[in-house]
C-alpha cells in the first residue's frame, strides 16, 4: 500500500464532533483538482462511513485502553515526551479502561459533568500505582476515547487501518525530530506564532497557504483544522511505510487492539 493508491485521513476530535482532512489517491495539495477538503462530522463512526474502506486514519485521539494504569501512561506517553522539550505537556496519560467507562451518561448540568468526573478519578485511583485521578482535560475527551474504542472493538477489521498519533509528535518527526518552538495556545487562547510555525512546516511538506489560511468548518477550531491536516501527513506515513510506532513494535491492549503513538 502506497500514499498515491489510497486515500488518506487525518482527524481529531472538536466541539462539533470530528475534523477530517482527507488525501485522495495521487493528489497533491497544490494540484487545484484534487485539493485536500476538510469536513466535520457528528460522529467518528459517521466519518468513517463517509471515506472508502481501504482508506487509512490517523487520529488524535488514544487508541487502546490499559486495564491497569501505571507512572508515565500507557507506554507509547514515556517514549515520545522526551521529544517534544517544552511540548512534552501535550501528552498526557490514560487512565484505566474501567476509569474511561465509569460514567457514560449524557450530562445535561455542570454540576453532573463534575459528579461524573470525580466517579472517574475514583475509579482510576483504584486502578492505577501510584493511585492517580483524572484530569479534567482528560476527562473532558474520554467519550471520544470511547466511540474509537467501542468501534475497534465491535469492529476488528479496523485496527489495521486506524490509528493513533499525536499532533506535536508528529509536528516534531515532521520538523527533523525538532520539537516546535512555540505553543499553539497560551491560557486557551490561539498563539499566533505557534500556528504560524505549524503552517510554515506544513507548506514545506506539500500543503498550500491558502487551504490552511482558511476559516476551519463550523464546529472545529483553527487548531483543530491545524492537527487534523499533520494527521494526514501522518496517514500517508503509515500507507508508505515511512512511520514510526512508539513502541516498536506496538503493545496490545486486553481487547488485543494496538497501543503505540504513530508518527
Amino acid at each position: 500500500m502506497t500514499p498515491a493508491k489510497v486515500v488518506l485521513v487525518g482527524a481529531d476530535g472538536c466541539k462539533a464532533g470530528w475534523i477530517a482532512v482527507l488525501r485522495e489517491p495521487g493528489s497533491t495539495p497544490r494540484n487545484p483538482d484534487a485539493a485536500p477538503s476538510v469536513n466535520v462530522f457528528p460522529t467518528f463512526a459517521a466519518l468513517l462511513a463517509a471515506i472508502p474502506d481501504h482508506a487509512v486514519v490517523a487520529v488524535d485521539m488514544p487508541i487502546g485502553l490499559p486495564e491497569f494504569s501505571s507512572k508515565g501512561g500507557r507506554g507509547p506517553e514515556a517514549l515520545v515526551r522526551p521529544l517534544l522539550g517544552a511540548r512534552q505537556s501535550s501528552v498526557f496519560s490514560i487512565p484505566s479502561r474501567a476509569a474511561l467507562y465509569a460514567d457514560t451518561s449524557g450530562f445535561t448540568t455542570i454540576e453532573a459533568w463534575y459528579a461524573a468526573h470525580l466517579r472517574a478519578s475514583n475509579v482510576a485511583k483504584t486502578t492505577s500505582d501510584p493511585p492517580r485521578g483524572v484530569s479534567i482535560q482528560a476527562f473532558g475527551i474520554f467519550s471520544k476515547i470511547r466511540e474509537i474504542d467501542e468501534l475497534l472493538i465491535a469492529r476488528p477489521e479496523l485496527r489495521g487501518r486506524v490509528f493513533e498519533s499525536h499532533p506535536e509528535v508528529a509536528f516534531c518527526r515532521l520538523n527533523g525530530d525538532r520539537a516546535m518552538l512555540f505553543p499553539k495556545k497560551i491560557k486557551g487562547s490561539v498563539n499566533p506564532a505557534g500556528m504560524a510555525e505549524r503552517k510554515a512546516l506544513l507548506c514545506r511538506h506539500g500543503y498550500d497557504m491558502d487551504f490552511l489560511d482558511q476559516p476551519p468548518p463550523r464546529g472545529a477550531a483553527a487548531d483543530d483544522f491545524l492537527d487534523a491536516a499533520v494527521m494526514a501527513l501522518i496517514a500517508g506515513r503509515i500507507a508508505g511505510g515511512e512511520a514510526k510506532p512508539f513502541p516498536n513494535p506496538p503493545l496490545a491492549d486486553g481487547f488485543g487492539i494496538p497501543v503505540a503513538i504513530w508518527a
